[in-house]
């Protein structure tokens, strides 16, 4: 078993990427980094999902019980804020109070180059709501401030609605060596 000093280079809970904002529809959410008590609802985030949608976000069927196993989770739950960030759309219930998990965004970074990653992945029932374009505004926001010099994003060739949002954040794009999957880049 592996341990790890959380204290090495954990920084404190960015609470200035704290925010509310609306979608289409008019549904309230909050945008803000994960936190390690998100595991259940992440959980439940990934019961959500329908085939199509985890195949265009992990490029493969991958299995409800890989998604949401615990010691996945708590890889992105425990989120080292130095190296990646990863924003939650969180919604309370307005009935029930309870708490839900709308939608993802990661930004990795790279080892080379000041670089990173970018991810999203938005619950069936709230796509096509601006939802998954405030995520990755706000993850490009971050990579500023964070003094990167570039994001890419690698998708598959048939993921036309990323391409579409990427392409109007100002991405372009290169093809792989791959021929099912295409890379996004923009340079900040």
């Amino acid at each position: 078993m592996t341990t790890t000093n959380l204290n090495a280079t954990t920084r404190p809970y960015p609470s200035q990427y704290v925010s509310p904002w609306t979608m289409k529809g008019g549904i309230e959410v909050t945008i803000r980094p994960i936190r390690a008590e998100d595991e259940p609802s992440m959980v439940k985030f990934h019961e959500t999902l329908s085939d199509r949608t985890v195949y265009l976000r992990y490029f493969s069927s991958l299995s409800l019980a890989a998604r949401t196993a615990h010691e996945r989770l708590v890889r992105i739950c425990f989120s080292d804020y130095e190296r990646e960030m990863v924003l939650v759309a969180e919604y309370r219930d307005p009935q029930s109070g309870e708490l839900h998990i709308l939608g993802v965004g990661r930004l990795n970074k790279l080892q080379a180059d000041k670089a990173a990653e970018l991810a999203v992945l938005i619950a069936d029932q709230y796509q096509h709501r601006g939802l998954g374009s405030e995520l990755l505004r706000r993850l490009i926001q971050i990579a500023r401030d964070e003094k990167l010099s570039r994001i890419v994003a690698e998708m598959l060739r048939d993921d036309l609605a990323i391409q579409t949002t990427l392409r109007r954040l100002g991405f372009r794009f290169r093809l792989l060596g791959d021929p099912t999957s295409v890379q996004a880049v923009l340079d900040l």
